[in-house]
């Protein structure tokens, strides 16, 4: 089967193999046929090493598809079942889970060191325990999430990430009152999705900030009051809040500077929510007299800050009520054998999402 394949960590471009099969089917395990998948950044994120990933590897962990068969014990779900890929599944037994925090799960994290696919040459690993850049992934009963028959493909994916991630920064972690003032810090597809959030919760103001004019125009679409270059913050900061800060900023870029930004623009008593995934060796400084002083809540955000099955849930009840734009977020579709140029598209920023249709 056809898949794309990084080599070795630190190179910019994927390969599309033939002879790449997906390995591991069994007990509790499920096959299936990918139909679409989204690009994240956390894919170009592990290419770069920034993400710590084995190599080589099938990147691709926001994806949808149907079942096309069952491994034994597995009851919930049958072939032609169509769902959507979690990349971090809940094993409802670990401390996390018993706390309800069931986005803190580590079971699915111990997937990532088990190879999912081998070619001629040896194993490969899936991304994050998945690797949906593939036409068939097989990975646990429990990274695969029934979906109703009526939500495409496409959106399903969506989904299966980045709108979760974002929703659930401005929904869960947040928990945003009406006529706050809000800042959003990159405004990718994540970005997009905390911003229609935020709109959701009545925001009073929504300040998108972005270096790429075509983010900035797009975010006013999906509900920021305006849009800024990060230079402008400053100004805008003075402007809307006579100088005291945003009631809730989010770091959706990943990176100690932007988020050092993000909470010096942060009002004291207000929240930062960190979105972003960043490397280890990226450390925010911090002094301890302004942590005390100021009481801004540093809030980072794993997944949406929350239960995932229900986050998922109440994505679809809002998109199908028309109250949130998923459709709107895919301003790119590539087949597999382009997924090159969908890199280009992310890296470049003319793009929120793009799908890989398989």
């Amino acid at each position: 089967m056809r898949a794309a394949v990084l080599h070795e960590i630190g190179q910019d471009k994927l390969e599309v193999l033939d002879d790449v099969e997906a390995v591991g089917f069994g007990p509790g395990k499920v096959r299936i046929r990918v139909r679409a998948t989204g690009l994240c950044h956390s894919d170009l994120s592990a290419m770069g090493g920034v993400l710590p990933q084995p190599a080589p590897f099938v990147p691709g962990h926001e994806g949808a598809g149907e079942i096309l068969e069952v491994g034994e014990g597995v009851s919930h779900l049958k072939a032609g079942d169509r769902v959507v890929v979690c990349w971090l599944p809940a094993c409802g037994a670990c401390p996390a889970c018993k706390r309800g925090q069931t986005e803190l799960c580590l079971a699915g994290f111990m997937n990532a060191g088990t190879p999912n696919f081998k070619r001629p040459g040896g194993d490969v690993f899936g991304f994050a325990g998945t690797g949906t850049f593939t036409e068939e992934v097989v990975v646990d009963a429990g990274c695969a999430v029934p979906i109703p028959d009526d939500v495409p493909f496409d959106i399903a994916a969506l989904i299966g990430c980045g709108v979760t991630t974002g929703l659930g920064a401005a929904l869960n972690t947040a928990d945003l009152e009406a006529g706050s003032s809000v800042a959003v810090i990159g405004c990718g597809g994540v970005g997009i999705s905390v911003i229609q959030g935020a709109r959701l919760r009545g925001a009073a103001e929504i300040v998108a900030v972005d270096p790429i004019a075509a983010r900035r125009e797009s975010a006013l679409r999906f509900g920021a009051t305006r849009a800024i270059a990060p230079d402008e913050l400053p100004d805008a900061k003075q402007r809307i809040t006579a100088g005291e800060g945003f009631d809730h900023v989010f770091e959706v870029v990943g990176k100690s500077a932007t988020a050092r930004t993000a909470y010096d623009n942060t009002r004291r008593g207000g929240t930062l929510v960190v979105v972003g995934a960043g490397a280890m060796d990226d450390f925010l400084r911090l002094n301890m007299f302004e942590l005390f002083f100021d009481e801004k809540r540093i809030l980072p955000s794993m997944y949406g800050g929350g239960d995932v099955l229900r986050s998922y849930e109440r994505t679809i009840a809002l998109w199908r009520a028309g109250r949130i734009d998923l459709a709107g977020l895919i301003t790119h579709r590539v087949p597999l054998a382009d997924i090159n140029e969908a890199l280009d598209q992310m890296r470049t920023g003319t793009a929120l999402r793009t799908c890989i249709e398989l």
